[in-house]
């Protein structure tokens, strides 16, 4: 998944997602720092948001359950690893891919996981505590190494 993709995607259900939090087009530009002009072409798919207001819905709307069909349970791990290629550094506590991840790779201490809607990969320790993702199954898997060998 690339920005193309995810701004196509998230641009699409942007009105599903205001309906889901009953807001009106007039508080969701607001939310997210646009006009409602530009708000009722994003609906009406006469364009494509930006890539900062999809930024902006996904860090105001983690909660959303249609993001989180779309993106799985942590839409913002999807954006960073988006923007950045990959996420290297020990992040909060996950629920340990019980939904949202297949397992790929288990090890002592690590497991790499690929997630079931958006596909990027994450390496989570046994303790459930994320630290990498990525989009690229090589560097990920690499990476498992790397970590296991520390």
């Amino acid at each position: 998944m690339d920005k193309e993709q995810l701004i196509r995607q998230i641009s699409k259900k942007i009105k599903l997602i205001r309906v889901e939090k009953s807001y009106t087009q007039n508080k969701m530009a607001d939310i997210l720092g646009i006009s409602k002009k530009t708000l009722v072409q994003i609906e009406k798919e006469r364009t494509e948001a930006s890539w900062t207001t999809i930024v902006a819905v996904c860090a105001l709307f983690q909660d959303s359950e249609t993001l989180r069909n779309m993106l799985g349970e942590d839409p913002m791990e999807v954006i960073e690893t988006v923007a950045h290629e990959y996420i290297e550094r020990p992040r909060d506590k996950t629920l340990g891919g019980k939904i949202w991840w297949n397992n790929i790779e288990e090890r002592q201490f690590f497991t790499l996981q690929q997630n079931l809607i958006s596909k990027h990969y994450r390496i989570i320790d046994n303790q459930h505590y994320r630290w990498y993702s990525s989009f690229d199954e090589q560097d990920a898997m690499e990476k498992l190494m790397e970590l296991e060998h520390k």
